[in-house]
């Protein structure tokens, strides 16, 4: 007999970029546990894509063209959603972009604020529609949001991108604290090296494999599947203690 807190019929998550990538690994972990899906993605083509994959687990799932960096889209695309679904229990705010640059010096500031504008300024207009509903409702909820061990560690080329997932980490940390009153828990989850389109560039690269690669204890790239226990998790009432933290995902990257 399956663990019950685990089953997630009956609930309703939202992936933000949860057509392709890190998103649809959660998304499909989600749709396998019960849950019936909202996701929204850039790419209207990925999404029908993505929605027609996710059907085939029996759930409900909707998709919608979302840019979260635009606030009133955001609100407008979440009150489609409670309007659609009657109510949302889990978001994980997992859209984001790579923002590379040949050095530090050589930034580009139309890059460093569309970066923003995408990976911290989505994540906050996103947590927030999320906060006000399940605050205001009974059973809470609980807030997920894709950081990076950019966040924690340093990233060369790659400022914007690390600013705006170290800012996302104390998002989730403050939200955790000021939200608990409410039964709405709020966590981060920190990928390591992982074979999704942002890293299309490194996959294959003699040099980057290995220094980088190499150098995972797990010894291989990350994949987006490796995603769907933590999500499936942080969606479930087995979490339903557990607020604040940051889960690293990186095959043991960080501590090697």
């Amino acid at each position: 007999m399956a663990y019950p807190p685990f089953d997630l019929h009956g609930k309703v998550a939202l992936v933000t970029g949860g057509n392709r990538g890190i998103g649809l690994g959660m998304a499909e972990a989600l749709a396998q546990a019960g849950a019936d899906l909202v996701v929204w993605g850039s790419n209207p083509e990925r999404n029908e894509r993505a929605g027609e994959r996710l059907r085939t687990h029996g759930t409900r799932v909707s998709t919608r063209q979302v840019d979260v960096s635009d606030e009133d889209a955001v609100i407008e695309a979440f009150g489609a959603a409670l309007a659609e679904m009657g109510r949302i229990d889990s978001v994980f705010a997992n859209a984001g972009i790579g923002g590379h640059a040949p050095s530090f010096m050589e930034f580009d500031t139309e890059l460093y604020r569309k970066v923003l504008g995408v990976n911290l300024d989505g994540v906050f207009f996103t947590l927030r529609e999320a906060a006000r509903h399940m605050s205001s409702r009974e059973g809470g909820g609980s807030l997920v949001a894709t950081a990076s061990l950019a966040a924690i560690e340093g990233a060369a080329h790659n400022q914007a991108y690390a600013a705006t997932k170290g800012a996302v980490i104390s998002m989730i940390r403050a939200c955790a604290v000021e939200l608990a009153r409410y039964g709405v828990r709020a966590n981060a989850v920190l990928p390591g090296w992982i074979a999704t389109d942002m890293t299309a560039r490194a996959q294959g690269n003699d040099t980057f494999e290995t220094k980088v690669i190499k150098r995972v204890p797990a010894r291989r790239w990350g994949e987006p599947q490796d995603f769907g226990g933590i999500a499936v998790y942080l969606a479930s009432d087995a979490s339903r203690y557990h607020s604040g933290d940051t889960f690293v995902i990186d095959g043991g990257y960080a501590i090697f």
